[in-house]
């Protein structure tokens, strides 16, 4: 995922849940329609339910269809095992921080 085009860096958070979700996914999606490559940054994010999940899984599709990618940073080890029990960490690359993703 080195050097990644057209990237645009979404915040994500505090939570990203059923209440958090459609306002998420819409941000989002307007992100990868526009032809951008996204990286969402979770640093301040402390939980995603499966409402989040389906988000993620949504817009990896969605760009990945299109020819873009997604990575994920910041992201705590809680969501990471939880993305890691889930399969969802197969999906993604993951960066320490938006700065670690900027040196690549």
């Amino acid at each position: 995922m080195n050097n990644m085009k057209n990237q645009k860096i979404h915040q994500v958070g505090p939570v990203l849940d059923s209440m958090t979700s459609n306002d998420e996914q819409t941000a989002i999606v307007a992100l990868i329609e526009k032809g951008h490559s996204i990286a969402l940054d979770l640093s301040h994010c402390t939980y995603v339910s499966s409402a989040g999940l389906r988000v993620m899984l949504y817009a990896y599709k969605m760009a990945k269809a299109k020819g873009q990618e997604i990575c994920l940073a910041g992201v705590s080890q809680e969501i990471k095992d939880v993305m890691r029990m889930t399969g969802f960490d197969k999906f993604f690359h993951f960066y320490g921080s938006i700065d670690e993703l900027s040196k690549f």
